[in-house]
């Protein structure tokens, strides 16, 4: 717990964070997305200077040859080698990749900058800035001043402006860089495409100098009767402040008392309780309420547990029908972002029989989850630690719990989400084992009313590997055992699926966090025919009848939903930069393999 703690700190200082603000949508808050301007800059020629010394280090920025500083010339000899608002032009949200054919491959930095004016409603009120993500890293810059540094491309961060605000003329100003490396996370080999850019909203948010700041409210670990939590203020006057909790479909309303910290804690048992499922996804309007700031937030309330090989939702034995799904929308090609762009994937999801979804491999928008939490769909939700990190490196770790920190502030209060993945496909190693067993911890430090898990690493055992357990050691630390396997694809024909032996000797449930194979949507053949929808299907008959051998299955989430874009597949005609495992094609058409699915999910 005390390297947790030390790397938390070590974290947020050495990337000049600033703690979340919970519950965007129900603030007062002003849109930035719209038309930015943006240069390409791969030599990052507005951020070093020819001894590659950086321009924000040091000096007046609006003398600065930085590009954050947006100078102008000021006399008709004054040179300056650029100009936001005569370069192109760019939609925010969105990635450059899909809207600029130039840029489908481009990885590097890119500049952005947005003018605006701002009227603060109120005298004494404090302003930030929020980002709902930005991929990768993000320099940020308003009216030349830098406000900090945030690294990861999808999780949430803001900064406060309240001093640097005008109320006309203001330029923000975001150099992004989307560039792989290898002690980043992910690191530089993954199977997605990298979009680059600023892929979700922009948003600045007004709130009073003293305002309730973060929150979490949720039924307590093992108990479906008692809601606990915190609640969180930050301000001046944040010590030794009244604050109502406010549940009118519960009839709670308690009055509590913040301590010098500004933080007071929730202990409140009802009878009244409704609890979310897939079949009643309740919510319930909950207010905070202070002497100066009011929000509201619709709350789910529902127990997630494990007991032996079973997962239990609110008591019941549970079977997760799910499906993993990508941030891409196929149909436009690009990175997911709107509320539209969920509506599709989980309107998709739901249709193919699920209750479920895994969002791999990284945090998705949080669209996804607010959806979720209103149509009746339980979500994993995953850190991208993804393959191969850098198990050894102390910032790449920094970086992982950062993210880990950020996605389960923002969703902490949705009751979809029911299992904080820590990673996917790692290979065994003291130092993951290590880095791995961290996350975990930190996680639980933060939230332990949800589940922990990872998809871990399979062994074969005996004639041909054909017994199967989980001999990863990270098994003992997770509440669901998860793995992926592609019998029949990478691993063999399909018809090797009949042969396969399970031993897992574990007592836990599993999910088969992954399996399925690849088929160009309307390309058709015998089955035995790769890339034909026909083999696809094939693969998936068998592989059905194949998992349900297992006698601690609990759930399944098939490799795709949809048809993605990856660099990684190049065959041409046939992949042509498409990663083929999806279920529905990149024209939005299902192919044969869906109905597999469906019907194996009406009949389970």
């Amino acid at each position: 717990m005390f390297r947790v703690l030390v790397i938390l700190f070590l974290s947020m200082v050495a990337h000049g964070f600033e703690p979340l603000i919970q519950n965007i949508s129900g603030r007062q808050t002003t849109s930035l997305n719209g038309i930015w301007n943006y240069i390409v800059d791969p030599y990052e020629n507005g951020f070093y200077n020819y001894r590659y010394i950086p321009f924000d280090s040091a000096g007046d920025p609006s003398k600065s040859g930085g590009y954050f500083a947006n100078r102008k010339p000021t006399h008709a000899a004054d040179r300056v080698e650029y100009d936001f608002d005569l370069s192109e032009r760019i939609k925010v949200p969105g990635d450059w990749n899909s809207q600029k054919e130039k840029l489908f491959y481009y990885e590097g930095t890119i500049w952005y900058k947005k003018s605006f004016d701002y009227s603060r409603l109120k005298d004494g009120n404090r302003i930030f800035i929020h980002f709902g993500a930005v991929n990768y890293q993000a320099d940020v810059y308003l009216n030349g001043h830098k406000l900090g540094v945030h690294k990861g491309g999808f999780t949430p961060f803001n900064f406060e402006i309240t001093d640097l605000l005008k109320e006309s003329d203001n330029f923000l100003v975001v150099k992004v860089d989307n560039t792989r490396k290898k002690d980043e996370v992910p690191t530089v080999n993954t199977d997605w495409w990298n979009f680059g850019g600023l892929t979700r909203d922009v948003q600045v948010i007004e709130v009073p100098g003293t305002f309730v700041q973060d929150y979490f409210i949720q039924l307590a670990k093992n108990s479906q009767r008692k809601i606990t939590g915190y609640v969180q203020l930050n301000g001046a006057e944040k010590a030794n402040q009244n604050v109502e909790l406010i549940i009118p479909g519960l009839k709670i309303r308690k009055k509590l008392k913040t301590d010098d910290q500004g933080r007071v804690d929730i202990d409140i048992s009802s009878r009244r309780i409704k609890h979310w499922s897939p079949e009643n996804p309740l919510l319930y309007d909950v207010t905070l309420k202070t002497t100066s700031d009011k929000i509201t937030d619709r709350i789910g309330f529902r127990s997630i547990s494990t007991r032996g090989q079973d997962i239990f939702l609110n008591g019941k034995s549970i079977f997760l029908k799910g499906i993993c799904i990508h941030e891409e929308n196929p149909i436009r090609g690009g990175r997911a972002y709107s509320m539209e762009d969920s509506k599709l994937l989980l309107g998709w999801a739901k249709e193919l029989g699920c209750n479920y979804v895994r969002l791999a491999h990284y945090p998705h928008n949080d669209n996804m989850v607010k959806l979720a939490d209103e149509m009746g769909i339980m979500v994993w939700e995953e850190n991208p630690v993804y393959w191969t990190i850098s198990w050894e490196n102390e910032s790449t770790y920094q970086t992982a719990q950062q993210q880990l920190r950020e996605v389960i502030s923002r969703d902490k209060n949705r009751a979809s989400v029911i299992i904080w993945s820590m990673a996917n496909e790692t290979p065994v190693s003291q130092p993951r084992m290590d880095f791995l067993i961290g996350l975990r911890e930190f996680a639980l430090s933060m939230d332990d009313t949800r589940l922990i898990s990872a998809a871990l690493e399979m062994q074969g055992e005996g004639p041909g590997g054909l017994t199967r357990k989980i001999s990863d050691p990270f098994a003992e630390y997770v509440d669901v055992l998860a793995f992926n396997q592609y019998i029949g694809w990478y691993d063999g024909l399909p018809e090797k699926c009949e042969q396969i032996n399970w031993a897992i000797e574990q007592d836990k449930p599993v999910i088969v966090s992954e399996f399925g194979g690849g088929a160009l949507q309307g390309h058709h053949g015998d089955s035995l025919t790769i890339w034909t929808e026909e083999f696809q299907e094939y693969l998936y008959r068998e592989s059905v009848e194949m998992l349900v051998r297992i006698p601690q299955l609990r759930g399944t989430t098939p490799w795709i939903l949809s048809d993605f874009h990856s660099p990684r597949r190049v065959l041409p005609g046939i992949q042509d930069g498409w990663n083929r495992k999806g279920l529905i094609g990149e024209t939005g058409t299902k192919k044969k393999a869906f109905y597999v699915m469906q019907d194996f999910y009406k009949d389970i």
